[in-house]
């Protein structure tokens, strides 16, 4: 897990310094060697050039800016995502902004409606099974949705099957076999 732990933070300190070596000086004209997604009356490397981007990679910029407290270009992005292509990762951000009430009343039944939403999509495994889990200990639980004990333990052993180690531990906890 260190080992991971520095590769992340090694990629996160060399993307920004990529990033900077790519970009022209900002103006508020824009040309045809211009990418029409930015907003070059701002920083090229601002989050609001992600909100309306048409590229996928804006998913992550939500992530960079929640954690940087730039919360509604968060959520913009984050629901751009879900909207364009139906992203699990977004749906998890969102989710978590949701149930914590990052600016914005907590909503539980619209946290656990997003997990749900990522807990039945087709990708096996990734993001999808970590969305499996928290739906499964939303269902058992009753957060945001009536509790469900049958259906909960349906996701918690799909996650636990598809690696979600969190999973197994929940079904431990409850005396359940993790399959």
């Amino acid at each position: 897990m260190n080992s991971f732990k520095h590769l992340l933070a090694s990629v996160l300190l060399i993307m920004p310094l990529s990033l900077l070596a790519e970009t022209s000086t900002a103006s508020t004209s824009v040309d045809d060697d211009q990418n029409p997604d930015i907003d070059y009356s701002v920083s090229e490397l601002s989050y609001e050039n992600y909100v309306h981007s048409s590229k996928r990679i804006k998913c992550l910029y939500g992530y960079a800016a929640e954690k940087t407290g730039d919360h509604k270009a968060a959520m913009a992005i984050f629901n751009d995502c879900i909207s364009r292509w139906h992203d699990v990762y977004s749906m998890i951000w969102l989710a978590q902004m949701y149930e914590a009430g990052v600016s914005m009343p907590r909503d539980l039944k619209r946290s656990t409606e997003l997990m749900g939403m990522g807990a039945e999509d087709a990708e096996i495994g990734g993001y999808a099974a970590l969305a499996r889990y928290h739906y499964g200990v939303a269902l058992y639980e009753g957060k945001g949705i009536q509790s469900n004990p049958e259906q909960a333990i349906h996701w918690l052993k799909r996650a636990n099957a598809e690696g979600v180690p969190e999973a197994g531990e929940y079904l431990h906890k409850l005396g359940l076999a993790a399959e």
